[in-house]
């Protein structure tokens, strides 16, 4: 993912498309009278007012500052945003993120939507925070998934970077990743003919890197037989972890998966894997509880 992930058009049309969700018509949101009935029934068009974003609770880490911001100007680009605190930030309970300022029924028309993506991409870079805090004195790479939220895998994966993560593929087009159902409508999955599988995905994609899920010690050395790029270690034990680790080096990078917690992740680290990845911090990450605020009305 880029710096800023705003830069996708994914991102500009999901922010669109959550706008016109909530708004009725993006288009007419830039011309009054707008879909918020309970701003145009009291607020006076003219009113201004300025205001701020912050979480309250501890151990936020900062993701979807530039999203919010993309909210805030979609709706009225007249908003000035702020941003204090750049995705990627550790903040404390009640600092300000970003700060606004602008007519009041534009913050108000975009409030929600702009706090539905941050709160959600605060959940999942912190809980990555986490688990890359848990691992960092083994070097162990953190990697998503693709357990996302359909329509939304942009802005997940751009979490997960905040949280000092790293995106896996981004879809099922930039790696060959053979999984148990893939193997078993391969030549029957036998297991013992794993690297036939390997070769057969490089002649089809050979610029693709390839990886290969493994259950056990035998499936392993079957598939490394090929050299694939990474092997993945699928709900094994700490025992076979190692000894799979040991044989693939400097063969294969190893991926361990599968029901992996932050209890467990360091003992999984420890056995030398390349890599853990984790469809929880997409999936199961929650809401971080943001806050947004009038400073001045």
């Amino acid at each position: 993912m880029g710096a800023d992930v705003m830069k996708s058009p994914r991102a500009r049309a999901a922010v669109r498309l959550a706008l016109d969700e909530d708004l009725a018509s993006v288009e007419r949101v830039r011309s009054a009278p707008w879909c918020d009935a309970t701003s145009l029934a009291l607020v006076d068009p003219k009113a201004v007012a300025e205001g701020e974003i912050y979480a309250k609770g501890r151990g936020c880490v900062v993701a979807g500052a530039t999203v919010a911001r993309a909210v805030l100007k979609t709706v009225d680009p007249k908003i000035v945003v702020k941003i204090l605190k750049p995705d990627g930030t550790r903040v404390k309970p009640g600092e300000p993120i970003l700060t606004f300022r602008g007519k009041a029924r534009s913050i108000l028309a975009a409030e929600r939507t702009a706090l539905n993506f941050m709160q959600r991409m605060c959940a999942t870079a912190t809980l990555t925070r986490a688990f890359v805090d848990a691992v960092k004195r083994y070097g162990t790479l953190i990697l998503d998934t693709r357990k996302t939220t359909p329509g939304l895998r942009v802005f997940e994966k751009y979490a997960v970077t905040c949280g000092g993560g790293v995106n896996h593929r981004m879809g099922m087009y930039d790696r060959v990743l053979m999984k148990d159902n893939h193997r078993r409508l391969w030549k029957g999955g036998d297991p013992d003919e794993l690297d036939q599988a390997v070769w057969a995905a490089r002649k089809r994609f050979p610029k693709l890197a390839v990886e290969v899920e493994v259950e056990s010690l035998r499936e392993c050395a079957s598939a490394l037989k090929a050299k694939p790029e990474w092997i993945m270690l699928d709900n094994m034990s700490i025992a076979d972890m190692k000894a799979c680790v040991k044989m693939c080096k400097g063969i294969s990078k190893t991926e361990a998966s599968g029901g992996i917690t932050l209890d467990r992740a360091k003992a999984v680290a420890a056995t030398g894997v390349t890599a853990i990845s984790l469809g929880c911090l997409t999936h199961s990450a929650g809401s971080i509880d943001l806050s947004l605020e009038w400073k001045s009305v």
